[in-house]
C-alpha cells in the first residue's frame, strides 16, 4: 500500500540564508529512503508517495535550495550541486539515519548518483528515473533538439526572443530570468515553462486546460537555467568517469523508451557503462513519473530493491 500522510515536518537551516523544508511519512522502523525531485527547482510532489509501500520505508522528501516551500524561494546564491550534496547529507545525519536508499528522478537522477558517487558508504540502494548525465548534449537538446519533435512549441520558445538572441535560447532566457525586474523575468518564465510542460508525458491529457503556476514557473525556469548555464558545476562526464564506485550499489533504472526530455540514450550509455545496475525500459513511457507505465515501473523497482535490503 503507498504512502499516505507524513508523519513528521520540520525545516532544517543549511547556512548560507537557505531552510530547507522535509517531510517524513510511511514506517518510522522502516528502510530509510530519501526522494530527490527534478529540475532543478520542481520541489517535492505529494503524489510521489505512492511509489513506496508504507509499511516498508521510511521515506524523506525534501524541497532542494529555492525549490518547492525552501527559502529563499528561486534564490541562486549559494545554490550549486556541492551544495546539494551537502544538504543532503545534513538531512541524514540531522535525522540519525546511517544508509538509506536513494531515489531520483529526472535531475534527482543526477544529484543520486553524484551523492552515491560522494557518499557511498551512506547509499544502500539506488532506483534511479528519467537519466540526467549532466553532458553539454542533453542541454543542446533541451534548447535546440527538440524542435524536430515539437516545432511548433519551439517556434514560441524562440520568436519570445530578439533574433539576434536565437542563437543561444538557453542564454537569453537566462538572462531574463535573474533580471530582478518582475515584468521581465516572469513572462519569460510562463513562455518557458508553456515550452516544457507538453512534454513531460507520453500521451498528453488534451482534455485538462493547462494550469501553470508562475511562482513554480519561476523556481524551475530560473533554477534549470542557473545549473545549465553552469554545467551542472560538475566536471563534464563525472558520472561516467566515477561508475566505478557505483558498482557494488543495487540499482534499478526506470526509462521511458519514448521520453523526449530525457531521451532513452543516456540511460543506454548509463547501463553499458554500469551492467550491474538493471534496466527497466517501459515501451508505453515518456518522461513523466505520471505516465501510467513509468508510475507502475516505480512501484515495482522500488518493491523489487526493498526485497534485496531487507534481511
Amino acid at each position: 500500500m503507498s504512502i499516505a500522510d507524513p508523519f513528521d515536518t520540520g525545516w532544517l537551516d543549511v547556512g548560507d540564508g537557505h531552510r530547507l523544508y522535509y517531510e517524513q511519512s510511511g514506517n518510522p522502523e522502516g528502510i530509510p529512503a530519501v526522494l530527490l525531485h527534478g529540475g532543478p527547482g520542481d520541489g517535492s510532489r505529494p503524489g510521489n508517495r505512492r511509489f513506496f509501500d508504507k509499511d516498508v520505508y521510511r521515506l524523506v522528501m525534501f524541497d532542494q535550495r529555492g525549490a518547492g516551500q525552501s527559502t529563499p524561494a528561486a534564490g541562486l546564491s549559494a545554490n550549486t550541486t556541492q551544495h546539494l550534496l551537502d544538504d543532503i547529507e545534513r538531512l541524514r545525519a540531522h535525522l540519525g539515519v546511517s544508509r538509506w536508499l536513494v531515489s531520483g528522478g529526472s535531475w534527482g537522477s543526477f544529484l543520486a548518483m553524484a551523492y552515491a558517487i560522494a557518499c557511498p558508504q551512506h547509499v544502500r540502494g539506488l532506483v534511479l528515473r528519467g537519466i540526467v548525465l549532466g553532458g553539454q548534449d542533453q542541454v543542446d537538446w533541451w534548447f535546440n533538439g527538440r524542435d524536430i519533435m515539437f516545432p511548433d512549441l519551439h517556434e514560441r520558445l524562440r520568436t519570445y526572443v530578439p533574433q539576434e538572441e536565437q542563437d543561444d535560447l538557453l542564454h537569453a532566457y537566462y538572462q531574463r530570468l535573474t533580471n530582478p525586474d518582475p515584468a521581465i523575468h516572469m513572462p519569460a518564465a510562463m513562455r518557458l515553462r508553456e515550452y516544457m510542460a507538453p512534454m513531460t508525458r507520453l500521451v498528453p491529457d488534451e482534455t485538462a486546460a493547462p494550469v501553470i503556476d508562475p511562482q513554480h514557473a519561476l523556481k524551475i525556469g530560473r533554477l534549470w537555467t542557473h545549473y545549465c548555464v553552469n554545467r551542472f558545476f560538475m566536471p563534464d562526464n563525472h558520472i561516467l568517469d566515477h561508475i566505478g564506485t557505483l558498482q557494488r550499489i543495487p540499482a534499478i533504472i526506470v526509462q521511458g523508451r519514448y521520453d523526449v526530455v530525457t531521451p532513452f540514450r543516456a540511460a543506454h550509455r548509463l547501463s553499458q557503462a554500469w551492467p550491474q545496475a538493471q534496466l527497466m525500459g517501459i515501451q508505453q513511457g515518456g518522461h513523466s513519473a505520471d505516465d501510467p507505465a513509468i508510475s507502475a515501473a516505480l512501484v515495482a523497482a522500488h518493491s523489487s530493491i526493498a526485497a534485496m535490503l531487507l534481511p
